[in-house]
């Protein structure tokens, strides 16, 4: 077993031959081939699931609300499932058919507050700049240097570390996100019309849906269960991707030196999660093998990783640690990590890391 270094400073262990991040994503490129009775099964084991959920919230108000709340949970776990076949349509992965990705993706976002294409573009730019310092800004989490957070006035500083708050990150940002700002093509209203038809044609849809809804059951009982289910799916969907790309030691380099393989599987994590929390989220915590190749299904990505214990070790990030990754706020360019506030000033006489 060998040990082999790449251009950003990582090992990968190989038995029989080197393999460059670039090598790992032509490896998996076999696994990229879509099943269409697979794809419908997965859309049948989330929906239906999603759908019984929600009946049987609504129908045991009549005997308690917390009784409501543990069906509302679980409906938005489910919730999150459909959220990565979404996902999966986004990058063509999911069916042959770019037509029928676009379709099912465009349905499930009604129930997931997301409208298809502009999400689409977004995340496919996130995707393409991940981890580049000098492309941030779309599709992902706002991350500062530590340099450029000290050059920040007192108010910009405190602005950052509000907007970096747990309970902004993970309460208000969410909610806010997928309430209020996809209602309008934020980001991308000059781009064009198709980004407008996706937003407001998204917001138009689920207005139906939950008219339709209220006449049958009432406002009351619709709002005391699609908010929950909403709010929780979207805190556990904003978790999952911080997770997936917000840790110590992941990959952040100006354009000049950044690669986008070499980000794609050492920038992103391989989010290990117990029991059926990997099934439950789609496997999208196999990220960095997501990254490095979009096309994979999400139902593949485990096959992956049980055909390749290299892949298996790489960037690998326990529930229990992950909630460490809160205390990250800022990236080190001299120590190449992500730090806490606290530790931002030990950064400025730091030596650079090769």
């Amino acid at each position: 077993m060998s040990k082999v270094k790449t251009t950003s400073g990582q090992n990968i262990q190989t038995s029989d031959k080197k393999r460059s991040a670039r090598d790992w994503m032509l490896l998996l490129h076999k696994y990229r081939n879509p099943d269409m009775v697979r794809s419908f099964y997965e859309i049948a084991v989330s929906l239906i699931p999603f759908i019984a959920l929600w009946i049987a919230a609504y129908q045991s108000l009549k005997v308690s609300y917390l009784l409501s709340l543990v069906f509302c949970l679980a409906a938005s776990c489910f919730l999150v499932r459909l959220f990565i076949i979404q996902h999966d349509c986004g990058h063509g992965a999911f069916f042959k058919s770019k037509s029928l990705n676009n379709w099912v993706g465009r349905f499930i976002g009604v129930l997931t507050l997301t409208p298809y294409t502009l999400w689409r573009q977004a995340h496919l730019i996130h995707h393409a700049s991940s981890g580049n310092l000098d492309k941030r800004g779309i599709g992902d989490i706002s991350t500062l240097t530590v340099d450029e957070y000290l050059a920040r006035s007192p108010k910009g500083r405190f602005s950052y570390r509000l907007y970096r708050h747990p309970l902004v990150l993970f309460g208000i940002g969410p909610i806010f996100i997928f309430m209020l700002h996809y209602r309008l093509p934020i980001g991308f209203m000059k781009s064009g019309l198709k980004y407008w038809v996706s937003s407001l044609g998204t917001s138009l849809s689920m207005l139906v849906g939950a008219a339709v809804l209220i006449y049958f059951i009432g406002f009351i009982p619709f709002a005391m269960i699609y908010f929950p289910i909403a709010i929780v799916a979207a805190i556990m969907g904003v978790w999952m991707f911080y997770i997936q790309h917000q840790f110590e030691n992941t990959v952040w380099e100006r354009n000049e030196e950044w690669q986008m393989q070499d980000a794609a599987l050492f920038g992103s994590s391989y989010y290990d999660l117990p029991w059926f929390l990997p099934w439950l989220t789609g496997y999208i915590g196999i990220h960095h093998v997501h990254h490095l190749n979009s096309r994979i299904p999400f139902y593949r990505l485990k096959k992956v990783l049980r055909d390749h214990a290299a892949l298996a070790n790489m960037k690998r990030i326990t529930l229990w640690e992950s909630f460490k990754c809160v205390r990250l706020q800022l990236w080190c360019e001299q120590k190449n990590k992500l730090v806490s506030f606290k530790e931002a000033m030990s950064c400025k006489d730091a030596t650079p890391t090769s």
